[in-house]
């Protein structure tokens, strides 16, 4: 992985992952462009840039080459929620989080004006999913519908009806693949080409002592080997992506009452990341679990964090975005 130090110290350099360099990591910028909470960060796939969106309606946009807030967009009709990159650095996807609308939206980053607007679900998005091969995205949304879209046409080309009320979605590294978390403690897996035979593979009964889970968050690995799974109630575990099986789960992260926390990988894999309500960043060994590794910085509780996918930086965001780069003294 490449630590980048351009803009914030203009070093370039390969640093290997370890513990030693996780327990180094710094904050390098802190932005304060928002006045409330943000509740979605996301990375281009290049990673030279990272996108939020906030409760306060506002989407901000930050270049990661020289830690500066490039553009700030406010969406106060509509409000804005789990922003995505698509596969260049000039567009977004988001959902609504105001009671008046469930579009999906379509955002040019180069004007500042929607493309389009994508019209199907009754009721809130909770998940989108954009395929890292295509043009296409999955949705899930409280109206017990998970949907297909393809960023060329405003109509979905598909869809799903399930029994669970907040369907989560994921796909795998190549895009030949698609997992669905229910509210009835399941997961099941699609073939993106043939989803609308059924699923592959479903895993039911995958926390017991939690028949009812909610799903609030779904992750492949780098490999495509596990499933990242969070819930409302904030567990934390790693699923096998063949077998179902709950690999490891992660505690020592403080949680809100179903208020959803985003966790994810490191781009090798090797560590998993969620934010905390103490206003820590907490980081495991994937396979190994145990006591989190505590980075502070922040007054408020995180609520999301995402790592880069090619520079060694994590960005995490409570009411303020703070990007974090080893130390360089490490």
């Amino acid at each position: 992985i490449n630590a980048e130090y351009g803009g914030l110290g203009t070093v370039t350099m390969a640093v290997r992952l370890d513990q030693q360099v996780l327990e180094s990591f710094k904050t390098a910028r802190v932005f304060k462009a928002n006045t409330g909470p943000m509740n979605s960060i996301d990375f281009s796939s290049t990673g030279e840039l990272c996108v939020t969106s906030g409760d306060d309606q506002l989407i901000s946009v930050y270049n990661c080459i020289d830690g500066s807030h490039d553009k700030q967009l406010p969406a106060k009709k509509y409000g804005v929620d789990l922003v995505r990159f698509s596969h260049d650095d000039k567009s977004v996807i988001h959902a609504s989080n105001v009671e008046w609308s469930d579009d999906i939206r379509y955002l040019s980053l180069h004007d500042l004006r929607y493309l389009r607007y994508f019209k199907g679900h009754r009721k809130k998005v909770v998940s989108i999913a954009m395929s890292p091969v295509t043009d296409h995205f999955t949705s899930g949304s409280l109206d017990g519908t998970v949907r297909f879209w393809d960023l060329r046409v405003p109509q979905c080309h598909g869809l799903i009806r399930v029994k669970g009320q907040r369907p989560v979605v994921a796909y795998d590294p190549n895009g030949e693949v698609f997992a669905a978390g229910f509210g009835d403690n399941c997961i099941k897996l699609y073939d993106v080409r043939k989803y609308d035979r059924g699923p592959f593979s479903s895993f039911s009964g995958i926390l017991p002592t939690e028949p009812s889970t909610e799903w609030s968050g779904l992750k492949f690995s780098p490999d495509g080997t596990y499933l990242l799974a969070s819930t409302l109630d904030g567990k934390l575990v790693l699923i096998h992506s063949y077998t179902g099986q709950v690999a490891q789960s992660y505690v020592g992260h403080e949680v809100g009452n179903q208020v959803p926390i985003e966790a994810s990988f490191s781009p090798d894999g090797q560590f998993v990341l969620s934010g905390s309500e103490d206003g820590a960043v907490c980081a495991w060994n994937t396979m190994a679990g145990g006591n989190p590794t505590k980075l502070l910085g922040h007054s408020s509780p995180v609520r999301c964090v995402k790592w880069n996918p090619q520079k060694m930086m994590i960005a995490s965001a409570c009411c303020s975005l703070a990007l974090w780069l080893p130390s360089k003294d490490n």
